[in-house]
């Protein structure tokens, strides 16, 4: 532009596709306004189309928003839904325990595997965790998707039933040979699953890392855990498993099934006359030698009912009238830090007591457990008159919020609710695959290692205990 030349008057440009800035909205009033105001006193149709200029850069920057940061987010793809694989093991894993198990106790074995019934007991995650996966409707809502393609998957499920592979042969007195399953062998159909997950591709590519196993029992793969520790376990807890075994990193834990029914009325402490309900084995090995001692201290305390029981129908029925008719119900630790008694007694509603230090609890990530549950560490609760004292402490509104939370979680201990116990272990296997890829890809830059070198990516939970009353 020469010296001379008369400065140009800025042009005004929009987009309909992105709102003015503010610096250009400035200027664009600024000059809509001196325009007004010279033609003000000489009305023009120049004037007209002015002053409509003005109005409409003012309702498209009233109305059109500005790009904010979680509109952006907003359109961000979800991560997709992890893809598994369920192994077609040979029968002999699945139905073929069931069979065995009817054999060796002289019960009718129905022809067709349609028709046989996994034996209810406490262990019975492996069956809801294989019926879902074999259903051809599965909900669409399920955190894992089935494939048919193992190339495709993510995981892969392996549905060997380890828990009542351990109590196929029933205990009988010596002596005594009727039933018929001498030729059964836990220990052999353990040996027999490794050989055939071995020879299998997938395991093979990356050490079983990518697998999942349940083995709920306490026992269950025992003679063979060390050869498929790679894999995710599910488990009770990590009593009888040592740290480079099993972690919370690595693994999950699983809720026992419950044995007694589910109560169903309202939350209230009319009905719930007894103060303290345990009914289960005295004696136990390990950290359960401390219910010997709790009986000791608690078998004559008003108020409170503890009796030694077995597993039976008539000890169900006990249970069922007992915690359903309790505010608070006694889970010490049993041969290994958890047991069924706390999941019967949170589908109860009466809130559980824990004496259990070294206790490992399914879904924390979803569930605060000091909502609904009081913990007292063991050297405490063996101090004669404590418990009780401690317990007749607790105002009946707080024992009604105890219920009130119990109730909001009940049905993730359902195995059978379409959004229960299924869905919450599928939603925390999910959760692994991030880690077990992690896993996967670091295994690939690192030195050969020996079958025997332990990973140090746990986390120990023989380091965590419960040390106080907390409430």
């Amino acid at each position: 532009m020469s010296d001379g030349a008369k400065p140009r008057k800025p042009k005004l440009c929009f987009s309909s596709s992105s709102p003015p800035s503010s610096s250009t909205l400035t200027l664009t009033l600024t000059l809509a306004l001196k325009m007004a105001r010279r033609f003000l006193l000489k009305p023009t149709l120049a004037t007209l189309l002015l002053l409509l200029l003005f109005l409409y850069v003012l309702a498209h920057a009233l109305i059109s928003p500005a790009p904010s940061l979680s509109s952006s987010a907003a359109t961000l793809p979800l991560p997709p839904v992890p893809k598994i694989y369920l192994y077609d093991l040979p029968p002999k894993f699945t139905y073929g325990v069931i069979r065995s198990y009817l054999r060796a106790r002289d019960a009718p074995d129905p022809p067709a595997d349609a028709d046989l019934r996994y034996p209810g007991h406490q262990h019975s995650a492996e069956w809801w965790l294989f019926s879902d996966l074999s259903s051809d409707v599965r909900p669409s809502s399920s955190p894992l998707r089935r494939t048919l393609d193992p190339d495709d998957a993510d995981l892969f499920y392996v549905p060997f039933f380890s828990s009542l592979s351990l109590i196929v042969n029933p205990i009988r007195p010596a002596g005594d040979s009727a039933g018929g399953s001498a030729e059964y062998s836990d220990e052999g159909m353990q040996e027999e699953l490794v050989v055939w997950l071995e020879e299998q591709e997938y395991w093979k590519r990356n050490r079983g890392r990518d697998h999942v196993i349940v083995c709920q029992d306490p026992n269950a793969l025992y003679r063979v855990i060390d050869r498929v520790r790679n894999a995710v376990l599910l488990v009770s807890d990590f009593g009888r498993l040592q740290p480079y075994q099993a972690s919370l990193v690595k693994d999950v834990i699983l809720p026992y099934s419950h044995r007694i029914n589910s109560y169903k009325g309202e939350v209230g402490v009319e009905k719930r006359q007894s103060l303290l309900f345990f009914m289960g084995n005295r004696y136990r090995k390990e950290g359960g030698k401390v219910r010997d001692t709790l009986f000791q201290i608690l078998e004559n305390e008003k108020d409170v009912i503890i009796k030694h029981g077995t597993q039976s129908r008539v000890s169900r029925r006990m249970a069922t009238q007992g915690m359903h008719s309790s505010k608070f119900c006694l889970h010490p630790a049993g041969d290994t830090p958890s047991a069924c008694r706390l999941f019967d007694a949170i589908v109860s509603l009466c809130i559980p007591v824990i004496v259990s230090d070294y206790i490992e609890l399914p879904f924390e990530d979803l569930i605060d457990y000091k909502k609904i549950a009081i913990f007292i560490d063991t050297n405490n609760a063996v101090k004669p008159t404590f418990l009780v004292s401690e317990l007749t402490k607790i105002s009946e509104e707080r024992i009604l919020q105890y219920q009130q939370e119990l109730k909001k979680v009940q049905h993730y201990f359902e195995y059978e609710h379409p959004n229960g116990t299924v869905n919450e272990i599928w939603r925390q296997v999910s959760s692994k695959v991030p880690q077990i890829k992690l896993m996967i890809n670091r295994d690939k830059r690192l030195v050969q290692r020996g079958q025997d070198d332990h990973d140090c990516s746990c986390i120990c939970s023989k380091g965590n205990a419960t040390f106080s009353v907390m409430r």
